[in-house]
């Protein structure tokens, strides 16, 4: 297994953690006012620099809302009344001694 050769200066370990400070994202505002990273779209946006942009799933996500505003219907189980919707589960099988 390998060792250090040398001792490591807690200056040697300042000059090299000098790089891992962070920054701030820059940010833009668009023509609606919205707040977003520059040269992306913003959250919620339906164009971008004057393109149509399609997002995966959100017809589904709207649709899903639109479920969850609606009023409930009652459901109808007429063909499950009184069953109880748990599987049977058969004990182990045994087999029969002849005589």
């Amino acid at each position: 297994m390998g060792l250090p050769g040398h001792r490591r200066t807690s200056s040697h370990k300042r000059r090299r953690a000098s790089h891992f400070a962070l920054t701030k994202p820059s940010l833009t505002t668009d023509k609606a006012g919205r707040t977003h990273r520059m040269h992306r779209a913003a959250p919620g946006a339906t164009e971008y620099n004057g393109v149509e942009i399609h997002v995966k799933g959100r017809e589904r996500k709207l649709a899903k809302m639109l479920e969850k505003t609606k009023p409930k219907a009652e459901h109808k189980h007429d063909e499950h009344e009184g069953h109880d919707h748990k599987k049977e589960t058969a004990g182990p099988k045994v087999k029969a001694k002849k005589a």
